[in-house]
């Protein structure tokens, strides 16, 4: 994944959301605006690749530290890890959803910063696909989304146990603050968010059992629209992701299209 012409990079706090960008080098004819944003207890650093190559192809390419995590972290990864997991639907619906939010927020200053077209393109790997996913629901100006092994559906039945496959994930019981998040935000209960038809490409996992495949294809049945794909990988398992090679070159096709 390296970039085939010079890229400058820049750090900064938008409000209170810390983001890294990437521009593409010398004047392009035309302004484009895309977003990587980073999985579970990872962190905007880890888009840089995805960020630079991005550039390359003339896009303003930029992540942000999700709710919690990076620079806004207020433990461990692995205390994050453990927290997370031992009361799913609590801990991870806020992180979801706030980081929604926040990529509105996000949005708003770069397009006003660059002066970029107001036609977004957002990747997300894993947990960064679940929000990129949500964030096209309620933010009319991302019209591509490349969701990598993630879910429109933040119930996600039959999840496994990241560290022990074979066993299921207690879902755990949300509090007020993380059900607000849910209803609000969970794509494949707030289908009519998706009227529009932004284009959007799952990019899972067959073997997958921490996010099921599932929850994509229920989310493409539930639209009955082709503006919704799933691509499933054959073999690959959750953990499989971390070999980019394995989905980037599709990812990237898929956020590039014109």
């Amino acid at each position: 994944m390296q970039p085939s012409s010079p890229t400058v990079r820049h750090t900064a706090w938008i409000d209170h959301i810390p983001a890294l960008w990437v521009e593409p080098a010398g004047e392009q004819v035309s302004r484009r605006l895309a977003l990587f944003l980073h999985p579970f207890t990872g962190s905007k650093e880890g888009a840089l690749p995805f960020l630079e190559d991005l550039a390359s192809q003339g896009y303003v390419a930029l992540s942000l530290d999700a709710w919690q995590h990076g620079e806004r972290a207020t433990e461990s990864k692995e205390a994050l890890f453990e927290r997370v997991f031992a009361d799913f639907r609590r801990h991870m619906w806020p992180i979801l959803g706030q980081t929604t939010a926040d990529v509105l927020r996000v949005i708003d200053w770069a397009v006003d910063r660059f002066e970029v077209e107001p036609r977004v393109r957002v990747a997300g790997l894993s947990m960064g696909g679940d929000i990129a996913v949500a964030a096209a629901g309620i933010d009319a100006r991302i019209e591509r989304v490349a969701a990598v092994v993630s879910t429109a559906d933040w119930l996600r039945p039959g999840m496994e146990r990241p560290r022990q496959p074979g066993v299921l994930q207690p879902p755990g019981e949300p509090d007020a603050y993380a059900r607000f998040w849910y209803e609000r935000l969970n794509p494949l209960t707030n289908v009519g968010g998706y009227a529009r038809r932004p284009h959007i490409h799952f990019i899972c996992g067959e073997e997958d059992r921490h996010v099921p495949p599932d929850g994509a294809m229920r989310f493409q049945a539930a639209l009955d629209d082709r503006s919704v794909e799933v691509t499933l990988i054959p073999g690959m398992t959750h953990s499989g992701a971390g070999d980019p090679d394995r989905w980037w070159p599709q990812c990237r096709r898929w956020l590039t299209e014109t």
